[in-house]
């Protein structure tokens, strides 16, 4: 029976779903895809004219040629109404909606304490080789999807899964891991095949490598997107890899971000544990980036404990280390923080102090949360709505509610076009401090528009 349907929809959901087509997409064996449309009834002709391809084209991808140009394939995916992420390609809305993706793990059910202590324990073994937390160090880890394996790999398949991963997270800094992370996940469907492959030695380090960071990005975009528990899977797999791969300073900054998660959950006595492990295999690769941008992060988890001398001490290391690093030769993974991310992390951890210790603190938050502000492009929307969100509670704090409005709706702004679950999360700290002003016609506007953004009441 021909399943052909409308032009937006040529082939009905449940074909692309089936397992059969999922492994060909994710593997992008276009004539794989082909063959099974055949199957369920769609011609050459139709092929042809969806795809835009002539039909001595399709003969020949139906004969075994391989697609590998991305145009190419983008095409192919928007022709036939393929979900794109299916294929590794860009995020699309059909792919939000359809993707299953690792929405959470089995054991999502577990106490959060619990799950942090298993993966203090993983992240243990692995940068010191003892289950320091406690002996069960990662089986709650989810099992990567395996494919069958090509025969053999150099570093040209290496280097796609890097180039895609440069440009995946490209979109998470521009538009927020929603934008993105589907994409990101197909693309580590993809690459995990390769694990099984026949490979130099050499090579097999540079993948373990690569991996590595594909399942960090995965990561990052997670959390972005508030999976919080697909994010540690992600997190944790990354580990082992970069382990694999010898790379500390990857192993490093994996520790760096799933911190961040526990600071942004609020646990920073968690998250501050695994930032001194990040630091720990900061300190083994050499690398004075990687050990700064440890030492700012665990001046954050100080800073909201409310212990401003550690907070200072280290924002000062951090200056130290970052002077005598080589921002320009940084690892694709580390070389977004530069001197606008330093400035962002003093003003961060001041308007912590801020809030926490004394309202002193603005005074140094607000100017270098200004100087972030003005040297980020459009490249980093989303590292630029959450400065003028913490410069925006800053200006509320010291009583200037007209202008600390204004940069409130400067933050909502930019917000309001990302694909960010934490950017709504960092929202929360503006509304509560817009709420305390409500009777300043100007605080409470912001406060109710942050509340419609944020879904959360707006009632005093």
């Amino acid at each position: 029976m021909n399943t052909i349907g409308s032009s937006n929809s040529p082939v009905t959901p449940e074909v692309w779903d089936q397992q059969e087509m999922r492994d060909a997409l994710a593997k992008r064996e276009i004539s794989t895809v082909y063959r099974l449309l055949r199957r369920h009834g769609v011609s050459q002709r139709q092929i042809a004219a969806l795809t835009g391809q002539s039909q001595s084209e399709v003969s020949e991808i139906l004969k075994g040629r391989q697609v590998m140009a991305y145009d190419v394939l983008t095409r192919i995916a928007n022709g036939l109404g393929v979900p794109r992420g299916y294929m590794g390609l860009a995020y699309d809305e059909a792919t939000a909606v359809r993707v299953a993706a690792t929405a959470e793990a089995p054991h999502s059910e577990e106490d959060e304490s619990v799950k942090r202590r298993k993966f203090l324990a993983h992240a243990a073994a692995i940068t010191v080789g003892a289950a320091v937390f406690g002996t069960d160090s990662g089986s709650w880890t989810g099992s990567p999807a395996q494919t069958p394996a090509p025969g053999r790999i150099g570093m040209t398949d290496v280097r796609q899964v890097e180039a895609a991963t440069k440009a995946l997270r490209t979109l998470d800094y521009q538009y927020g891991g929603g934008s993105c992370r589907d994409a990101v996940v197909a693309q580590l469907s993809w690459g995990q095949q390769m694990l099984g492959a026949n490979a130099t030695e050499l090579v097999k380090e540079w993948l373990f490598v690569a991996l590595a960071d594909l399942h960090n990005l995965a990561g990052w975009t997670s959390f972005d997107t508030g999976l919080y528990d697909s994010a540690r899977n992600h997190f944790g797999q990354a580990l082992s890899l970069a382990k694999q791969g010898r790379k500390e300073e990857l192993v490093a900054n994996i520790l760096y971000r799933m911190g961040r998660v526990y600071l942004h959950q609020d646990a920073p006595d968690d998250a501050l544990k695994v930032f001194q492990l990040g630091q720990l295999a900061a300190q083994n690769s050499g690398s004075e980036l990687a050990v700064g941008i440890l030492c700012a992060n665990e001046a954050w988890a100080y800073a909201k404990m409310g212990s401003d001398t550690q907070a200072l001490k280290l924002l000062g290391r951090a200056r130290d280390e970052f002077a005598r690093a080589n921002v320009a030769e940084a690892p694709a993974w580390a070389r977004f923080f530069d001197a606008n991310d330093l400035s962002a992390m003093v003003g961060t951890v001041h308007t912590e102090l801020a809030q926490t210790v004394d309202v002193k603190y603005t005074r140094t938050a607000i100017p270098a949360l200004s100087k972030a502000i003005g040297g980020y492009g459009e490249d980093m929307t989303r590292s630029k709505s959450f400065n003028f969100i913490s410069l925006s509670i800053n200006h509320l704090l010291q009583g200037d509610l007209d202008h600390g409005s204004k940069v409130g709706r400067q933050a909502l702004d930019l917000s309001e076009s990302l694909k960010s679950i934490r950017t709504k999360d960092r929202m929360k700290p503006l509304l509560g401090e817009a709420q305390k002003r409500r009777n300043n016609q100007d605080a409470r506007e912001l406060a109710e528009r942050v509340s419609k953004f944020t879904g959360t009441d707006s009632a005093a």
